[in-house]
């Protein structure tokens, strides 16, 4: 399985038409300062209750500082069996700088 790439308009419309289970790898002091509302963060901890306790066909969004390290948590959730994962592309700085939060 591989993960699609999304853009920040893309994000925006499909947070306003579906569910969309977002996850946040940045660090806890920066997801605190900011992040996409209805975010979680993902991390080493929370990781495997994510995998285990989540329906896989859900659509999952995975967002980083700037799109580069959302690609490998992306493609480590395509790779368990999570089958609608995007990774949104300019990360959460470009979300931030569009004025969508």
């Amino acid at each position: 399985m591989t993960f699609q790439h999304l853009s920040v308009e893309q994000l925006k419309t499909l947070l306003d038409e579906q569910d969309v289970i977002l996850l946040d790898t940045r660090d806890e002091a920066s997801y605190q300062a900011g992040h996409i509302d209805g975010a979680s963060r993902l991390d080493d901890r929370s990781v495997s209750n994510i995998v285990n306790n989540t329906d896989k066909a859900s659509t999952v969004v995975v967002v980083c500082y700037h799109g580069h390290s959302s690609q490998g948590a992306a493609s480590y959730l395509a790779d368990q069996g999570f089958s609608d994962v995007y990774s949104l592309d300019g990360g959460y700085t470009a979300w931030a700088s569009s004025n969508h939060d």
